[in-house]
């Protein structure tokens, strides 16, 4: 008889694994014990059933890519989490998510916190300024730059599920945590600028993403 394991719960799934024989990883979300305190924080642990032979490795290197992409910590049984203990689950999957995309040949490296902007050709940056809060700025001025200002910091609220600093340009968030993220935030720049293709990205790949049973892995 077959043993059912409870893994956790998924939150992303990746169908087709291009980098890899096509095999199916998946993301889920566990609660585990945090000693010191005396209560549970969640983890996360990325997973295969298939038993191809390196399966386990390429496991290995989603996992180390999303402890540099993400700044992500590792438990001793492999499970992922943020330094702070706070889930930041929509952040954490697309980190899960990028990470995927690295084939095994391809080194992670943690993202700069500025970028090129395609429509505005300004270079865009993230400043931390502490307890979580970044402060979003341009290398130009007038209402062009504050209006790509103003949606890269909304960009970085949808894709990080992070808060709204009040100030009058419209240029400031936070994480709830109040914890800093500087490797997450420089992942989430990246995609920020064109939030909704992102979050169309996403939504189009959990339409279309149904984990295959063991039997079915090759």
């Amino acid at each position: 008889m077959r043993r059912v394991v409870d893994i956790g719960r998924r939150i992303e799934l990746i169908p087709m694994d291009p980098h890899f024989h096509d095999i199916t990883i998946g993301l889920y979300r566990q609660q585990i014990a945090d000693t010191p305190l005396g209560t549970d924080f969640p983890a996360f642990l990325v997973h295969t059933y298939s038993q191809i032979t390196g399966a386990p490795e390429r496991i290995q290197e989603v996992v180390q890519a999303m402890q540099i992409l993400g700044g992500m910590r590792k438990t001793e049984d492999g499970l992922l989490y943020f330094a702070c203990k706070h889930p930041h689950e929509a952040a954490c999957r697309r980190v899960f998510l990028e990470a995927c995309k690295l084939a095994s040949n391809t080194p992670a490296e943690p993202r700069p916190l500025n970028i090129l902007d395609r429509k505005s050709r300004l270079t865009i940056t993230v400043d931390s300024t502490g307890n979580g809060t970044y402060q979003v700025s341009a290398n130009g001025e007038g209402r062009g730059a504050a209006r790509r200002i103003s949606a890269i910091a909304g960009g970085l609220m949808k894709l990080g599920e992070m808060e709204s600093v009040a100030t009058d340009n419209n240029d400031t968030v936070r994480f709830a945590c109040g914890h800093s993220h500087d490797a997450l935030v420089g992942l989430l720049l990246v995609r920020a600028p064109n939030v909704r293709v992102a979050l169309r990205e996403a939504e189009m790949g959990a339409a279309r993403g149904v984990l295959a049973a063991p039997s079915q892995q090759t």
